[in-house]
């Protein structure tokens, strides 16, 4: 399984921006997980040009399509990854392959795929990201946080946690929409900062 450069939960929190139109979201998203989607579609096609294409309709299908996610149903990186590989497979059973350039002899023969993993710089970069989102979920009300945790950590609908809370549905809304903003100016912020 590919391993995203943000947790879990933040890449749910970030679907969650998406489907709300959120360009910043969708940038971090694509930051924290292309690198890991793109070594996918990789091993499977074995052509970068072909991966890079790849990796590019999935994303856009993900800005398109994010409000079809299913916290419910699986992980974001996961359901990222099963896209890939489908999509790979998909352009192999087409064979919608490039033909081969046969290479001059005088060039290199062989092409390096470089590292893309983060360095430790950007290791510490993932882990103070974190630790903003942990602060600035930390600073909502009780009722917000509640219910993104509900949304978004344990796949609830809105009809589901207004049940478990006791709650009117539309106050279960508008609580998800006002820590969602919350949360985004609270990034925001400390991004400015930065």
């Amino acid at each position: 399984m590919a391993r995203p450069s943000l947790p879990p939960e933040a890449l749910k929190i970030l679907m969650s921006q998406i489907a709300l139109g959120d360009r910043s979201a969708f940038r971090q998203l694509y930051d924290a997980c292309a690198p890991s989607l793109l070594g996918v579609a990789l091993r499977i096609l074995n052509k970068r040009d072909e991966a890079e294409d790849v990796v590019q309709e999935v994303f856009v299908s993900v800005w398109k399509l994010a409000g079809g996610y299913e916290a419910a149903a699986s992980q974001p990186m996961t359901w990222l990854t099963a896209i890939v590989r489908n999509r790979c497979l998909d352009a192999l059973r087409r064979g919608n392959r490039r033909p081969t350039v046969a290479l001059d002899d005088d060039e290199d023969h062989h092409t390096e795929i470089p590292d893309e993993r983060p360095d430790p710089l950007g290791l510490l970069e993932q882990s103070i990201n974190a630790l903003q989102l942990s602060a600035c979920m930390g600073e909502l009300p009780g009722n917000q946080r509640q219910c993104l945790a509900l949304a978004y950590y344990h796949g609830l609908s809105h009809s589901e946690m207004a049940e478990r809370l006791g709650s009117p549905l539309g106050s279960v809304k508008a609580w998800i929409r006002r820590g969602l903003d919350r949360l985004k100016r609270c990034l925001a912020t400390v991004e400015a900062g930065a």
